[in-house]
């Protein structure tokens, strides 16, 4: 329930009873921010416009439309050109607050909110942002022309409703905590380009949004520019203050990350996250580091780190034994590979929400067993009797005794080696391929390869360019891939295309396991329709347990900071924001005048 302001009171008393309009929503219904707030504490009133910044993308890309399957959109394109009815706070768990909508309204029964457009919204071509416009927007993102992440995510609103020249209302299927906030992250498309020209055309065009920024120049597959708009409706906006500071915005593709590297050192693009610990750790120096016109930082944050593994396509026969998945996962050493290769940068996922309050601890007990007991009899004992943790090397463990405990598994399952391969009874042999994007991966997979070859498992990786590796994922044409399960503060609606079996079989889902298990499928609806935190955090858990005695994955690792090198020509607020990308850290950033621009970094 929000507070009620007096400017508000004439449309609650419109609204149906006991609903109350903000600017901020949330979860539980607090904000940080009050009505009226000057701007987000991460962003600096300090900050100046202008200049350019040159930024770096990998890959190619062939489309202007991020919302479709087929194709590979431009960096960028979503963050600076659309924007949606809300944006999330960054340093609260899962608030937003208002954008395109000036006021969000819950229903007292939560089976509708109720969105009132700004008056000054307005599309980069001028016309104004309708209610309509919202509505379209909706029943596209719904429709079959979308990737299938937007009409999953948003399948729980049933309808929209424009209700005068100003509010749009989204009925709801069923209650949801977190469909109010869901619903204000639909961005918003306009109706007349779309009408003009087909959503799901193929085409250059750039496209009408109302975000900061418009297309200036495109190279396709090679470069895009964006400059940024001087009529840019949401300049003042407390929620965009101190943001998007920079006139002109370029992304240049490079062929792969070691690449890029090189580039970035040679003076090529000005900011770049680093992924890949050897190049943090020994790539980024040179006489431009030393002279202090390049800088390396690590930026902490609070983010629900999730998973990152090597996941197994289970559409694949060879992978339909759990057993044959978990003696594959004793094959890889962590511990080593983060000595040998990552400079023991890294620590071991041991959840499917690492890094968070939502991971399984100890065994279930209370509302999470409550919530595993009615599928006891179809899930592994250890559900029930073994908190979860990956497999390790470190002593009195060894590879060699995890490798003897493999062996032994899979020779259960009824594989043997025969003429140095492992074979089944039917003839079977045990081969699979690893898809990978990028060479920088490959030699972390060669020493997890060689010790399945240890077990006569024949495997091999395969590096192929991004936009083809994003075609491969969406139809599920992998064996193994490496892939990120990324959780929010508050997971919801997004586990759905995660886990859920109805997506399994839907191209283009996140669902690329292949996961069809009717415990996941219960407690995935648990999650979503969680009543408090309590019942959240205890769906959370249980589901953690039973992915991970599925063995659907090999647990890799993950940072609890952000590494990012930089040329010294920014300055930046004090605060950084706590849940949060470098991306969004850096649209607070600013440009330096040219005579501060001496290797100076303002702390």
């Amino acid at each position: 329930m929000k507070i009620l302001f007096p400017a508000l009171l004439a449309l609650a008393l419109a609204l149906p009873a006991s609903a109350l309009a903000a600017q901020g929503i949330s979860i539980d219904g607090k904000v940080k921010y009050p009505q009226g707030f000057n701007k987000f504490d991460y962003a600096s009133d300090q900050a100046r416009k202008g200049g350019q910044l040159v930024l770096h993308d990998l890959g190619s890309f062939d489309k202007l439309n991020p919302f479709t399957l087929k194709g590979t959109p431009p960096a960028g394109l979503d963050e600076l050109v659309f924007e949606t009815l809300a944006v999330p706070s960054l340093d609260e768990p899962f608030a937003s607050y208002g954008l395109i909508a000036k006021d969000i309204t819950l229903a007292a029964d939560k089976l509708s909110v109720t969105f009132t457009i700004h008056e000054q919204a307005r599309f980069s071509d001028g016309t104004p942002i309708t209610p309509e416009d919202v509505k379209f927007s909706l029943d596209t993102l719904k429709s079959p022309e979308v990737s299938p992440s937007y009409q999953i995510y948003f399948q729980d609103i049933s309808s929209a409703e424009v209700l005068d020249q100003h509010r749009v209302r989204f009925h709801f299927s069923q209650r949801n905590r977190e469909l109010h906030m869901i619903a204000a992250q639909l961005p918003v498309l306009s109706k007349k380009f779309y009408t003009a020209h087909p959503f799901a055309s193929p085409g250059m065009t750039p496209p009408v949004g109302s975000g900061p920024y418009l297309i200036k120049e495109v190279i396709p597959g090679k470069a895009i520019t964006y400059v940024r708009n001087p009529q840019y409706w949401a300049r003042d906006l407390n929620v965009r203050r101190g943001m998007f500071n920079f006139d002109t915005i370029i992304y240049k593709y490079f062929k792969d990350q070691i690449v890029a590297v090189e580039a970035f050192k040679a003076g090529e693009f000005d900011f770049m996250p680093v992924n890949i610990a050897k190049q943090w750790a020994r790539d980024l120096d040179g006489p431009r580091f030393k002279r202090g016109e390049l800088a390396k930082e690590t930026l902490p944050h609070r983010n629900n780190a999730g998973m990152q593994a090597f996941v197994f396509n289970l559409r694949k026969p060879v992978f339909q034994n759990p057993q044959v998945r978990k003696a594959l996962s004793l094959a890889f050493d962590f511990e080593w590979t983060n000595a040998a290769l990552f400079f023991d940068q890294y620590t071991r996922c041991d959840s499917f929400f690492s890094n968070s309050a939502l991971s399984a601890k100890g065994v279930p007990t209370g509302l999470e067993l409550s919530y595993l007991e009615p599928f006891r009899s179809h899930l592994p004992p250890e559900v029930f009797t073994t908190p979860p943790a990956p497999f390790s090397t470190r002593p009195p463990a060894s590879l060699r005794a995890n490798l003897l405990a493999a062996k032994k598994i899979l020779n259960q399952a009824g594989w043997t080696v025969k003429n140095g391969v492992l074979t089944n009874r039917t003839g079977q042999v045990l081969e699979f391929e690893i898809l990978l994007v990028g060479a920088g991966f490959e030699r972390v997979m060669e020493p997890y390869i060689n010790n399945l070859k240890k077990l006569g498992v024949r495997v091999h990786s395969r590096v192929i360019d991004p936009a083809l590796y994003s075609r491969r994922l969406d139809n599920f044409d992998f064996d193994m891939t490496v892939s990120v399960f990324g959780q929010a503060q508050s997971p919801g609606n997004e586990q759905r295309n995660y886990w859920h079996s109805t997506v399994a079989d839907r191209k283009g889902s996140r669902n690329l396991i292949g996961i069809k298990e009717p415990a996941v499928d219960h407690l995935v609806e648990k999650i979503i329709y969680a009543q408090t935190q309590e019942e959240l955090h205890a769906a959370c858990k249980a589901l953690d347990r039973v992915l991970w005695y599925g063995y659907y994955v090999v647990p890799n690792w993950y940072l609890a900071q952000h590494r990012v090198a930089y040329r010294t020509i920014f300055a930046r607020p004090k605060t950084l924001p706590l849940y949060y990308s470098p991306f969004q850290a850096l649209m607070t950033w600013w440009r330096m005048p040219e005579r501060q621009q001496q290797g100076a970094f303002r702390k």
